[in-house]
């Protein structure tokens, strides 16, 4: 326990969450054995959020509430991170919940591993299926995060900086926050500032633990979420904030560049689905990302669409990769026995089925731009 008496201060931020935010908060408390904090901040909502905060503050303590104006989740990060007493920080968004007990849990790992920077943990994906009811599945670090020791450096586990960013299923210890001067990016809404959070934050701990046990339950693709109305633009340029600040930081490591450009080629995707309504400033930064990405490292990826790779190597004038429509076949049959193993045959069908439909838009996609140049 640090000075402040409090080991873990929970940060929530909430934008017009009145519908969601009592769950998440009741669900933080579950917490017992740790010294927990909450602090809630209303980003400036226009329905029952201010209500819902006080009423649950009312009925424990370790709630603390504040108001304000509507500035954006990263400033309403900030703002909560500023009111934080924690050892250690956590994010837990106002439409999710954490299972019981989940930072008693956490914060006892960190007491494990000698309190590393970063506490990570798998987390469980919630989606709505087809006939409207949720559906839990394995985040895609599932199983995959196999580091040698334990803590360990971003550059023994790069794959925790390639899936979904994911930055609310981990612990941060406030004073390498403050001592590192990492901060949340401020942009209106949301606007996907959690990736170069990531990046900044695992990039530079030099003591990171995971472990596969899911605590953290998100709501994935739900109408109005960061993520269902993202769009290419966005992706691409949230690409050019995480590879600056690894280039900030002088991130040499191969596997960790690497990591990224996953992360870049699945935006250049979107991005080539999108291309004829994207704007030509949208598609000049696209393709300057493009350049931006080592084509060494590049070839090396697996989980690039023969279309897309096409594209690319269009981009930056060079030749067609051999064997590169295998390396895809070998990396969807990877995908999809990952799939059936972790979440069961239904999920793979309903993988399969929307992979077959991204794939008909990027053929189309890249179709238009072949007649009309690139």
């Amino acid at each position: 326990m640090g000075a402040s008496g409090v080991d873990v201060s929970i940060l929530v931020p909430a934008h017009n969450a009145e519908q969601t935010l009592g769950r998440a908060l009741r669900s933080a408390l579950t917490s017992t054995r740790a010294s927990i904090e909450v602090v809630c901040v209303d980003d400036g909502s226009t329905d029952g959020t201010a209500q819902v905060q006080r009423q649950v503050a009312s009925e424990d303590a370790r709630v603390q509430v504040l108001g304000g104006s509507n500035r954006g989740y990263g400033a309403t990060i900030n703002r909560a991170l500023g009111e934080a007493r924690g050892t250690y920080v956590a994010i837990l968004e106002s439409d999710d919940w954490i299972r019981p007990g989940a930072y008693d849990e956490l914060f006892e790992l960190a007491c494990l591993y000698g309190m590393p920077d970063v506490v990570k943990s798998s987390y469980v994906r919630v989606l709505r299926g087809r006939d409207g009811q949720l559906e839990e599945r394995h985040s895609h670090l599932h199983g995959r995060v196999r580091p040698r020791r334990m803590p360990f450096r971003l550059a023994e586990a790069p794959q925790l900086i390639e899936y979904h960013p994911s930055i609310w299923s981990a612990l941060y210890r406030r004073d390498f926050l403050l001592g590192h001067d990492i901060r949340m990016m401020e942009e209106p809404g949301g606007g996907w500032v959690d990736n170069p959070f990531c990046v900044e934050t695992l990039a530079q701990a030099e003591t990171i633990a995971y472990t596969d046990d899911e605590y953290y339950c998100y709501r994935e693709d739900m109408p109005g979420s960061s993520t269902a109305s993202a769009t290419a633009g966005l992706g691409v340029a949230r690409w050019h904030d995480r590879q600056d600040v690894l280039e900030r930081l002088g991130v040499a490591d191969r596997g960790i560049l690497r990591a990224n450009c996953v992360v870049g080629m699945k935006a250049l995707d979107r991005a080539l689905r999108e291309w004829t309504s994207l704007t030509p400033e949208v598609r000049a930064e696209a393709q300057r990302m493009a350049r931006r990405m080592d084509p060494c490292l590049v070839g090396s990826i697996g989980s690039v669409a023969p279309s897309t790779r096409a594209a690319y190597e269009r981009m930056l004038s060079l030749g067609p990769r051999p064997l590169s429509s295998v390396r895809y076949g070998l990396w969807l049959a990877g995908e999809a026995a990952w799939t059936a193993c972790q979440d069961g045959p239904r999920a793979l069908a309903q993988d399969v089925a929307l992979a077959m439909g991204r794939s008909s838009e990027r053929g189309d996609a890249v179709s238009r731009d072949q007649e009309g140049g690139m």
